[in-house]
């Protein structure tokens, strides 16, 4: 059994440790659960540093919407998380506190830009840590670590203290390892009330079989072996095309990029402050030009209106969250084709006003890794994922199996 001194040094996923936790209420729905933060959510009183440079000593004065609903709920923050720097990136490997480890593999990434959130997660360090998605951010660290993520519909979440990537795109997710507490998070999160869960199998299960034609073949058969569960189950998993998808990365990056360029221009002043890999992204914004902008935020409501039609005929859709394995450690890998092919299937769905919720599907049958899967739905549809994936868990053990670097000391495998 690994001590969680031994875990944090062993995964670099936290930054700064909270002890005491931050003052919270006696109960709540939360109560007795170890949060950890994304340290680009504000924590009054307690550093948050987006983990650049230029936030080193930055110390909010009040906390995050999401903090304040926290501790109303009992929960115990304890932790503020590495990330890639401004969250820009899906590596984790560019922040200034040093790069996260997978702690099923300190020679791969965790996923990104809120690695440190999923592999403290994974690692035992917390029960819950929150994450930030703008195309894949809490999806890609959950499936590449192991455990489960919300990516919740546009503005469901307050974002309120929380510094942004592209507040067009950007919402706040969370992180667990099982679906059951992502979901009492999810409720304390966007304000509503504790709901029970009602584990079910979606009706109609909306496959893009084009999308599998690249797809690494050892994750291609762990997602298919997890659709067939949800077809044992009874869902009827229906071949469907989404208009748009071919170009939907392309139009998100557009958006994305030109945002970035925007709100760090001032630091571009100083650019030797960046991280190399995030001054690579950020310059790449600069090059946007306003009709570009245009153009993709017009394709953003036409890839929306294609959904509402694709979700008349389907309840969810079923993707990997990512196209390959995990990926090793490497220092001279080109950042933006890194970037691109690792969010190749979650991109997409940030441009979707609605939920997609990641789960741990299994195992990558020759490096043993984390595969996860995907499942979308219509906007206002997370409780129908919530469902899905909890009854997927209630028929699958991958979410209860613990990485090798894990505080509890269980590194069984199924």
């Amino acid at each position: 059994m690994s001590s969680a001194g031994e875990v944090m040094a062993a995964t670099n996923a936290v930054i700064t440790v909270i002890d005491p936790p931050l003052p919270h209420a006696p109960d709540g729905p939360l109560a007795g659960v170890r949060v950890g933060l994304k340290d680009n959510i504000d924590t009054a009183g307690v550093r948050t540093t987006c983990g650049s440079v230029y936030f080193a000593d930055r110390v909010p004065d009040t906390d995050a919407e999401v903090v304040t609903r926290l501790a109303a709920a009992g929960a115990q923050v304890v932790a503020k998380l590495n990330m890639s720097e401004f969250a820009v990136g899906l590596t984790s490997q560019n922040s200034a506190s040093g790069p996260v480890r997978n702690p099923w593999d300190a020679r791969r990434v965790p996923g990104g830009s809120s690695g440190g959130s999923a592999a403290a997660v994974a690692a035992g360090l917390v029960d819950l840590a929150l994450g930030t998605d703008t195309g894949g951010s809490v999806r890609v660290p959950a499936a590449a670590c192991g455990v489960t993520g919300l990516r919740p519909g546009i503005s469901v979440v307050p974002d309120a203290g929380t510094f942004p990537v592209c507040e067009l795109v950007d919402t706040v997710g969370p992180i667990a390892r099982d679906v059951e507490l992502v979901a009492r998070a999810f409720a304390v999160l966007a304000g509503r009330d504790e709901r029970a869960l009602e584990p079910a199998p979606p009706r109609r299960i909306g496959v893009l079989a084009p999308w599998f034609d690249d797809l690494d073949a050892g994750v291609a058969a762990v997602v298919h072996a997890a659709g067939a569960v949800f077809a044992d189950g009874g869902s009827e998993l229906l071949p469907v095309r989404v208009p748009g998808m071919c170009s939907a990365q392309d139009v998100l990056y557009t958006i994305v990029y030109a945002g970035m360029a925007d709100l760090h221009q001032d630091r571009l002043a100083r650019p030797g402050l960046f991280q190399s890999d995030t001054l690579t992204r950020v310059l790449v914004g600069t090059g946007v030009s306003e009709g570009d902008r245009v153009e993709a935020l017009q394709g953003r409501e036409e890839f929306q209106r294609g959904l509402d039609d694709v979700f008349e005929q389907v309840d969810v859709l079923l993707t990997p969250t990512l196209p390959v394995d995990v990926p090793p450690i490497r220092a001279d890998d080109d950042v933006l084709a890194v970037t691109r092919r690792l969010a190749q299937l979650s991109a997409p769905w940030s441009l979707h006003a609605g939920p997609t919720l990641a789960l741990p599907a299994g195992r990558h049958p020759v490096s043993g890794m984390p595969v996860g899967l995907q499942l979308t739905a219509a906007v206002g549809g997370e409780d129908l994922l919530l469902d899905a994936g909890a009854w997927f868990q209630d028929r699958t053990s991958w979410h209860t199996v613990r990485p090798p670097c894990s505080v509890d000391g269980d590194t069984g495998r199924r």
